[in-house]
């Protein structure tokens, strides 16, 4: 009889020690669900968004005028495990000299490895960058977003990026 009472006694705190350590589980997976949550309407936000932030870029570029190519893509999370992005030819793709799709996306690639603006000269070269100016990027709860614009000089890049990318990051 005196047995009953020291399993109990045993077996109660058990019981809540493994219920608290579920509930602290589901709190766990229940943050993980309202990231991904949050990456996924973030990332629909971008894709309702995106034609609208190319358009004003390219207009931009057709004031200085400058034509070339732009990209505008969405990181998800801390670092860059994937993407989603599009890209808009503005007048011309290339030249006999000159692979501005090439450019635009070195300028993005960079970003992606750096979290900063592409041509940082503070940042080593490192084989498969080219150190180009002329991309940016900024950081929204969920994740970063990136522009590029190649066809102009380095400074005319960076300005028709800006713009559109603080368009963008106010939907945000």
């Amino acid at each position: 009889m005196k047995k009953l009472p020291l399993i109990a006694a045993i077996l109660i705190p058990m019981n809540l020690l493994v219920g608290f350590k579920l509930a602290a589980g589901n709190e766990r997976s229940m943050e993980t669900e309202d990231k991904i949550n949050n990456t996924n309407n973030d990332q629909q936000i971008f894709l309702e968004n995106v034609d609208a932030c190319i358009s004003i870029i390219e207009k931009e570029a057709q004031k200085i005028p400058i034509q070339g190519v732009v990209m505008v893509a969405y990181i998800p999370g801390k670092k860059t495990e994937s993407w989603t992005s599009k890209m808009k030819v503005v007048g011309k793709l290339a030249n006999e000299k000159v692979n501005l799709l090439a450019i635009v996306y070195a300028k993005a690639s960079e970003m992606a490895v750096t979290l900063k603006d592409s041509g940082e000269a503070s940042r080593k070269d490192i084989v498969g960058e080219l150190g180009y100016r002329g991309g940016v990027i900024m950081k929204v709860d969920s994740g970063y977003l990136v522009a590029a614009f190649s066809g102009g000089d380095s400074q005319q890049d960076v300005d028709v990026s800006k713009i559109g990318l603080e368009w963008l990051s106010k939907k945000f």
